[in-house]
């Protein structure tokens, strides 16, 4: 029985002919320390894309109100197709009819430490605490910090479409601050908004069709 490659079904959606995110290999070795990114995605509908390295790849959930710093605020996330972690890198424009057209900024980005542990008490890899449906872990980002949980409390019959909560822990990181406004909140690596990378993008193009 050949084994099932990591991030099958994200290269079965991309078209790397017509967009410039990255093709990836199947896994990677981890790093020192395991990464995160939050990505901004302004596709269909504008939301918050949270990243977490696992086991070679990104494992990743759209957040449509992006994560918040404040422990009351309880963020809807569903779990997307594995990303190669290329991934963490990517700005730009996904072109449209694409699938995902649309711009992308990474918001924040760092590593993080996982705190999950099984219901005996010992400690769970990352991949093992989301298939148990519940994960914990620290953040050490530019923008976001401290410990957080993802927890699944939806599946639907079929198992295809699950629903999460990712929330903060109330620590010395917690805040009111919630999460800033997409259209005006500026990437973590190059301090663009989505607008202005979304502008280069238009100018390049208009660039490269002159004679």
């Amino acid at each position: 029985m050949t084994a099932k490659k990591p991030l099958a079904r994200y290269h079965q959606r991309r078209d790397f002919s017509k967009t410039a995110e990255p093709e990836g290999r199947d896994s990677q070795p981890p790093g020192e320390e395991p990464s995160f990114v939050v990505q901004i995605h302004d596709a269909r509908s504008m939301h918050f894309d949270f990243r977490l390295e696992a086991d070679g790849v990104l494992k990743s959930f759209a957040v449509p109100k992006g994560p918040s710093k404040d422990p009351h605020d309880k963020r809807f996330a569903t779990p997307t197709e594995d990303h190669p972690l290329d991934y963490r890198d990517f700005e730009g424009v996904i072109p449209q009819g694409e699938y995902g057209g649309g711009t992308v900024i990474v918001w924040d980005e760092g590593t993080y430490r996982n705190l999950s542990s099984s219901r005996d008490g010992e400690e769970i890899s990352l991949t093992q605490a989301l298939e148990a449906g519940h994960a914990s872990f620290r953040l050490h980002g530019r923008k976001l910090h401290g410990d957080y949980s993802l927890t699944r409390f939806r599946t639907d019959e079929d198992g295809d479409r699950e629903a999460w909560l990712l929330v903060k822990h109330a620590d010395e990181h917690a805040s009111a601050d919630g999460t800033p406004n997409p259209r005006r909140a500026r990437s973590a690596r190059t301090g663009r908004t989505l607008a202005q990378v979304e502008a280069e993008a238009a100018d390049g193009e208009a660039r490269s069709d002159v004679p």
